[in-house]
């Protein structure tokens, strides 16, 4: 049982990313004028935003999931944002974003445990 919660969390954190990722792309066609017009991005961000309220739905999130959610949400909206200002440089430059987006993807890997050390332990002894 534990298990499909961490599975079903990891989806939902997956999701917020990519929610973040084109609630980004959503503003970035309808307010830059140097992005063309999609309706692309704005059916994924609105059926992303569905994926993850009925996730919510099916299952309730934990106690320190929300937040962590967030942050995966800014890192695809920074991502997103990054990588739009590299590609059209009259927009401004991208380190800002790159920074937050590094920041908290860091952050996120730390609380979920990709850098302890019982995770390394745990890898060395499978092989």
């Amino acid at each position: 049982m534990e298990h499909e919660q961490v599975k079903s969390e990891r989806k939902f954190l997956l999701l917020a990313l990519v929610t973040g990722i084109c609630g980004s792309a959503t503003l970035a066609t309808l307010f830059v004028s140097g992005v063309a017009f999609s309706i692309f991005p704005i059916l994924a961000f609105v059926l992303a935003v569905h994926a993850c309220y009925q996730l919510h739905e099916r299952q309730p999130l934990t106690e320190g999931t929300p937040l962590i959610a967030f942050a995966c949400f800014l890192v695809g909206a920074f991502g997103y944002s990054a990588f739009i200002r590299m590609q059209m440089p009259e927009l401004g430059g991208n380190f800002f974003s790159i920074l937050v987006a590094m920041a908290l993807a860091f952050w996120v890997g730390h609380k979920l445990g990709f850098f302890s050390r019982k995770a390394k332990n745990d890898t060395a002894s499978d092989v």
